[in-house]
């Protein structure tokens, strides 16, 4: 087994476990809403969520957002989920599903947002930006390691640099974030 998951990239390197998803995400909602995808080869689906700071219109994007949650839901597949000014409305949402997993891609939510996620049984996953927040280093602070993820998303930081700071704001060694970190993996896919 590779050494890092990361679980939401944008850059695959190969080098790592690198689960790739497939969905429509909010930015592309409007040019979507009429078609249903079909994610026959989907390991996951995500990107997908609610991203309010767009002027994407909210409907359109609750209503796609809604048909790829009924896919998951079918399919027993994982989400990532894209989560932008739209918290509470993507909570309620999820409420109305039964889904394997819930990962909020690139967290900079706040400690109560995150202990709301984390009552459900979501995962967290941290990239780049948390490490310019100090709420969201507050809610990585108080993610247990068996609901977190860590990943680059659109950065060309290294997964092995996001792992390694990540580590030292946790106070555990890499080791036992990355043996954890693979352990949640597993448990998602059935591995």
């Amino acid at each position: 087994m590779k050494e890092y998951v990361n679980i939401h990239t944008h850059h695959p390197t190969g080098r790592h476990i690198e689960p790739q998803g497939i969905g429509t995400h909010p930015w592309d909602a409007a040019r979507k809403a009429e078609c249903v995808e079909v994610f026959d080869e989907a390991q996951l689906i995500g990107e997908i969520g609610l991203d309010y700071s767009t002027d994407i219109d909210r409907n359109i994007q609750e209503l796609v957002f809604r048909r790829q949650l009924l896919q998951a839901q079918t399919r027993n597949l994982p989400v990532v989920l894209h989560c932008v000014k739209a918290f509470e409305p993507t909570i309620k949402i999820l409420s109305d599903y039964k889904l394997k997993a819930v990962i909020f891609h690139g967290f900079i939510g706040s400690e109560q947002q995150a202990a709301e996620a984390l009552r459900r049984g979501y995962y967290l996953s941290f990239g780049p930006n948390v490490l310019r927040s100090p709420k969201s280093i507050k809610a990585l602070e108080s993610c247990p390691l068996e609901q977190l993820f860590i990943e680059t998303d659109e950065s060309y930081i290294t997964i092995e640099e996001m792992y390694a700071e990540i580590a030292r704001l946790r106070g555990v060694d890499v080791a036992i974030l990355a043996s954890k970190i693979i352990e949640n993996y597993k448990q998602i896919f059935n591995i």
